[in-house]
């Protein structure tokens, strides 16, 4: 259920007008209509003021219960709560940071690192029905802070990341036979491109009908019991950067963004729809799994090529508004 603010605001004085319009954006209300505002039943007492205010300047106000008739009505009012466009916001100032790392100094770094977590952390507070977006911007902020930290003090010792991925020497994962499954999409075909990239220039690819028939002696991805899949909010994909080592790679960053929206969703980017057209194009042109991840790894080439954003001006960081 939901408590459901129903008011008329006074028409003056203005400054009373933008303090409850402030007041409601910062606790993440939800607009069911103009003039009705919702918010989870156990947050009720955070309206109880705002109504209060209102009536004493002469404006109506009360706050009544909401109820769902069935589970799509449900769906229908919890997704009023969306916060997507915020992470995304949020996770435009943190891409920002990671670019401009190499021209700033230690402590400017830090200080912004700080405004960058502080932010999400007001995001999460008035993320009242988490989904993908808030994970993401999670393993986005430990890849972050990962980036300063191989930044500003390598070779320090360092705890494993929250996400638990442990770090891998490339050099002993060259000439293997990597295993996934056949008829490879976006993430799949994204992890052999950076595989043979970056990785293991000399892979040779093993395409599975049934991923339980792996033969023992391959390197799996992107399936069920693989040695590299899924972890957390982490596709595949993102999972090969962090075991390998390349988060601080911008341009890669910019790629895992948008091989994660198209794989798990989340958060939205610019790329994701040029790229899922393209792929699904050579889907359909390549009957041959090596033919298509060959002419996929040339897209991937050209994604990769275009330099990532800078900005020469200080970062803003979005408000935990809905």
């Amino acid at each position: 259920m939901w408590s459901t603010l129903i008011m008329t605001l006074p028409t003056q004085p203005n400054a009373v007008r933008l303090r409850v319009w402030r007041n409601l954006k910062a606790l993440g209300c939800a607009a069911l209509r103009d003039g009705a505002y919702l918010l989870p039943e156990e947050h009720a007492g955070l309206l109880a003021p705002i109504a209060a205010e209102v009536r004493e300047h002469g404006g109506t106000a009360m706050v009544l219960t909401l109820t769902a008739n069935d589970a799509t009505q449900r769906q229908e009012i919890e997704a009023l709560f969306d916060r997507t466009e915020a992470f995304t916001q949020w996770r435009d100032t943190a891409t920002t940071l990671q670019a401009e790392l190499p021209q700033l100094t230690e402590t400017d770094a830090r200080r912004r690192l700080r405004s960058i977590a502080d932010a999400l952390q007001a995001l999460h507070r008035t993320d009242y029905y988490p989904g993908a977006a808030a994970a993401q911007a999670d393993a986005d902020l430990a890849s972050l802070r990962q980036a300063l930290d191989a930044c500003f003090s390598r070779g320090e010792p360092a705890a494993l990341p929250a996400h638990g991925i442990p770090r891998l020497d490339a050099a002993r994962f060259q000439n293997q036979r990597w295993a996934t499954r056949a008829r490879p999409w976006v993430d799949r075909l994204a992890c052999a491109w950076l595989i043979r990239r970056f990785i293991d220039p000399g892979a040779q690819w093993v395409w599975l009908a049934d991923p339980a028939s792996a033969p023992a002696d391959v390197l799996g991805f992107d399936f069920d019991g693989a040695r590299f899949t899924h972890v957390g909010a982490l596709v595949t994909f993102e999972v090969l950067i962090a075991s390998f080592g390349l988060e601080a790679d911008p341009r890669l960053q910019r790629l895992a963004r948008a091989v994660h929206y198209l794989d798990a969703g989340g958060m939205p980017v610019p790329e994701a729809a040029g790229l899922e057209a393209v792929l699904a194009g050579l889907r359909e042109v390549h009957a041959d799994d090596n033919t298509l991840t060959q002419a996929a790894a040339q897209v991937f080439d050209a994604l990769y090529a275009v330099p990532p954003p800078s900005s020469t001006s200080p970062s803003t960081v979005p408000s935990a508004a809905p």
